[in-house]
């Protein structure tokens, strides 16, 4: 995971992609937006979960990412659920196009947030899809573990 989620604002997270992938690499993006876009995040109106990444044309593109209408912003709003396009430099983009043409590869949103110089970032993801199996080991793990607190906790109430 990277760093920026203790010194910057996170304004939405994609927790359903921790679910259904396995992360290899994370890669900070840019995002080009709008003024009411940007005011909007500041209220918190970001959504990412049916959100994904693709490269068309040397560019790369984010798609499903749902900006709410700013609440002043009358006209001068825009669609909420348009594809915006993501900064990044060149190398980094023809590195990751190499990367999801193997069999499986994706590029996931993890985060949208804004840095200290008050600009909006996306970490992107670059992701391995789980199989149903997958899912369940990691459910499993996370319960166990869960347990193993829980019962650490106790015994530590009771003064042991």
């Amino acid at each position: 995971m990277a760093k920026h989620q203790d010194e910057h604002k996170t304004v939405a997270k994609n927790r359903k992609a921790f679910h259904e992938y396995f992360i290899e690499e994370s890669f900070e993006a840019g995002i080009a937006l709008v003024g009411t876009e940007v005011r909007s995040l500041r209220e918190g109106g970001g959504q990412l979960t049916d959100a994904f990444a693709l490269i068309r044309n040397g560019e790369l593109w984010l798609h499903g990412l749902h900006v709410r209408p700013y609440s002043h912003g009358n006209r001068a709003n825009v669609e909420p659920d348009r594809k915006r396009k993501l900064l990044m430099r060149r190398k980094q983009i023809r590195y990751l196009k190499e990367k999801t043409q193997q069999a499986g590869m994706t590029l996931v949103p993890l985060s949208l947030y804004f840095n200290e110089a008050g600009l909006v970032k996306v970490e992107l993801g670059l992701a391995r899809g789980k199989k149903n199996y997958d899912k369940r080991d990691a459910m499993a793990a996370r319960d166990s573990k869960r347990e193993i607190e829980r019962a650490f906790k106790e015994r530590s109430r009771d003064g042991y």
